[in-house]
């Protein structure tokens, strides 16, 4: 088993780790006290490294001898974590923490995207992370995304009572809060308003699936909650029937929430969305439908999207389900949000159903024409 000395290194980063893997390391010799960025930690789970060391800052590692122990490094820090845990160190401290900075310094880029790419406006928006097992780092009430520097964030826990930070915190953190508790993987989200996507939210309509790969991989089906008055607890609980099989939501008449792994992550699925429908209007303009992905090269798409271990609600339906029922609507191809034909029971059932239907019609009209004869 190849081994990797880095010991020199204070801060390691997920490209110092995917150097090591290209270079065929199995193990991987760290300093005491270094401290892994979230990028770090996913190499470390997806290549199955050994960590060697005694104490790393945001893991788990400890000397270990195989890749069994490397896939036990969990997301969050446990309560023993020396710098990270609330018993050992102030909320400020994590705040303030070097793991804390290089997450910041992410979330204000992504802030800078959200404004740049019109997905915000105004003091619009909001970005969080967990970097604890029970805090969170969030962005400021009243402040332009555009404007975000790494002195402004906040931290709070996961009832939304802010621990630590400058600036009051967002009043929708509770929104974000809903994500980590109903899907514990997630470890950041990303709310905002980009019009394309916005524009569907506000009709009560979800883009349909198996149109274009990047869209069904990344992001997949696309659910819609029910509207409620924004930053209330009530607004939150009504993404939980969803955000478990859908890593992006329509929120009627706001905009979206988006989670993933990292913060860029949830960036990238706010971005692909509304691209998707953006595009989907574009195509609207030009008077005809959309074509359509085949059932068969969608089943190969969900494969795709299950390695990467990412959620959809269409895993195990059967193939003929795999693309919604689409309706034609002033030109767009659309479906509703519980598109008909992916009823419980599947294909089969769908089938006995409307032969029934058809049946029952038929009986009734053979039956009037005969009391009219």
């Amino acid at each position: 088993m190849k081994r990797v000395d880095l010991q020199s290194y204070k801060l390691l980063t997920g490209k110092n780790l995917e150097a090591a893997v290209s270079a065929g390391a199995r193990e991987v010799v760290v300093s005491d006290g270094v401290v892994l960025t979230p990028t770090a930690r996913d190499v470390i789970r997806r290549a199955g490294l050994t960590i060697v060391g005694n104490h790393a800052t945001g893991t788990t590692a400890q000397p270990a001898r195989d890749s069994a122990s490397a896939r036990a490094v969990q997301l969050a820090p446990p309560a023993s974590s020396p710098n990270l845990s609330k018993s050992s160190r102030s909320d400020e401290a994590i705040l303030n923490s070097p793991e804390a900075l290089v997450i910041k310094e992410e979330m204000v880029r992504v802030g800078k995207k959200l404004w740049d790419r019109q997905y915000v406006d105004g003091n619009g928006g909001n970005i969080t992370y967990r970097i604890t097992e029970d805090r969170v780092i969030c962005t400021p009430t009243l402040l332009s995304k555009a404007d975000l520097t790494v002195e402004d964030f906040c931290l709070v826990d996961l009832e939304g009572n802010q621990l630590a930070g400058r600036g009051k915190r967002t009043s929708e953190v509770y929104l974000h809060l809903q994500v980590y508790k109903t899907v514990p993987e997630a470890r950041a989200a990303v709310h905002a308003h980009p019009p394309h996507a916005t524009a569907y939210a506000i009709s009560g309509r979800v883009p349909p699936t198996c149109v274009i790969p990047e869209q069904d991989v990344f992001v997949g089906s696309v659910a819609i909650s029910p509207y409620e008055t924004p930053g209330t607890r009530e607004f939150a609980k009504t993404i939980i029937p969803y955000v478990k099989d859908h890593n992006t939501i329509l929120l009627a008449n706001h905009g979206i929430i988006c989670w993933a792994d990292t913060v860029t992550h949830a960036e990238w699925y706010v971005e692909v969305v509304d691209t998707y429908c953006r595009t989907l209007l574009l195509a609207a303009q030009l008077g005809a439908g959309v074509t359509r992905i085949p059932p068969a090269k969608q089943a190969v798409l969900l494969e795709i999207k299950k390695r990467l271990g990412l959620p959809d609600a269409k895993f195990g339906l059967e193939e003929c389900q795999l693309c919604d029922q689409p309706e034609s609507a002033g030109g767009i191809t659309v479906c509703p949000t519980a598109c008909p034909h992916n009823a419980p029971g599947g294909c089969s059932q769908k089938s006995q159903d409307l032969e029934t239907l058809v049946k029952t019609i038929t009986d009734e009209v053979m039956a009037a024409l005969q009391e009219t004869v």
